[in-house]
């Protein structure tokens, strides 16, 4: 057993240009209905992801209710979902939940310990 905390957790919903107006309908229903915070719509591939997408940013209690919403309300757009517990390597390979088709990331920007730059 560990004794790893979870702050929060990110929710990337992926996208391309077809899906781009469904994503940020998605991303700001979400904005509007929980205390998530939206990030940018990133028209290129940020980060560890692969493809477009968009970020949002929630609270640990709230994974009952964000998650069961966007599994309901996703449609075909794919969403990686991450715990943040300050190993971002660990938390993006090892900890992470897909709605809908699994995508290569590239962790090599992660290191083990660090944490991304994005804060709750």
């Amino acid at each position: 057993m560990t004794d790893v905390r979870i702050r929060g957790y990110h929710a990337h919903v992926y996208f391309d240009a077809g899906s781009l107006e469904q994503a940020r309908v998605l991303c700001e229903s979400a904005a509007a209905r929980f205390a998530v915070k939206m990030g940018r719509l990133h028209q290129k591939a940020v980060g560890p992801h692969p493809d477009w997408s968009c970020q949002l940013a929630f609270r640990a209690e709230l994974f009952g209710e964000v998650i069961p919403w966007l599994m309901l309300n996703r449609g075909e757009l794919v969403i990686f979902i991450h715990p943040i517990t300050g190993n971002d390597l660990i938390d993006h390979r090892d900890r992470a939940l897909w709605m809908g088709a699994v995508r290569p990331l590239d962790l090599s920007g992660l290191a083990d310990g660090r944490p991304l730059t994005f804060e709750l």
